[in-house]
């Protein structure tokens, strides 16, 4: 073991930053979707609402897995021989960052959604009877109170994004996963190259879930 840490330490830590970066990624774009479908379930067009339950229901329905592949192989196909006359070409990072801002976006639309019915409906009704259009009373009035119920969930998001980021392995990003794959082949030393892995994980989502809990302490507080 402490073979591994001294001779491939640095290369571990590095795909840690990776694996941070892609849920960083991940989760900034997840959050544009999840509001956008999250939004859509909430108006009250009766098409909006279908349409972001379709979203919702077939990505959740889908295993990542297949996900990862049907963007990393599977659209760049389709637009350069199905279609025809394009030349698409998806990195590692690029289809990754897709993948997870497809699936955790689903479950974001879900956590946007249950934060604004949180609210208070007479809140929005006050700011219509004071002349505010919708959208702006969705924006200053609605939407920054649904934030402070919103945003451990949203931690907790990132947290699983973060274990999720191992799935894409399976398309070649150097995450931590796909580099312990190497020096396990490199070293002969499963256990204790998943060990460290394992610890590694733990580390950073333990730190997380802290952080998740004492800004959920923090904001009950002031609710108080």
């Amino acid at each position: 073991m402490v073979k591994i840490i001294t001779v491939y330490g640095s290369l571990l830590l590095t795909a840690m930053g990776r694996t941070l970066l892609l849920a960083l990624l991940g989760l900034f774009f997840a959050c544009i979707v999840g509001l956008f479908f999250g939004m859509l379930s909430v108006l009250t067009n009766r098409a909006c609402n279908i349409i972001a339950q379709i979203f919702v229901d077939v990505v959740r329905g889908v295993p990542m897995i297949v996900l990862a592949f049907f963007i990393y192989f599977g659209m760049p196909y389709f637009f350069n021989s199905v279609i025809g006359g394009f030349n698409v070409t998806l990195t590692a990072l690029q289809a990754g960052t897709i993948c997870l801002a497809l699936n955790c976006g689903a479950y974001m639309s879900e956590i946007i959604r249950a934060g604004i019915q949180s609210v208070d409906i007479g809140q929005m009704e006050a700011a219509r009877s004071l002349g505010l259009s919708y959208g702006i009373a969705m924006r200053k009035v609605v939407l920054p109170q649904a934030i402070r119920t919103m945003i451990p969930s949203i931690i907790n998001q990132f947290i699983i994004t973060l274990k999720d980021t191992s799935i894409l392995s399976v398309i070649g990003f150097p995450e931590l996963v796909n580099t312990a794959k190497n020096v396990q082949a490199n070293t002969f030393m499963a256990f204790q190259t998943w060990a460290i892995v394992g610890v590694m994980y733990l580390i950073v989502i333990t730190i997380l879930s802290r952080c998740a809990k004492m800004l959920e302490r923090r904001l009950n507080v002031g609710r108080e």
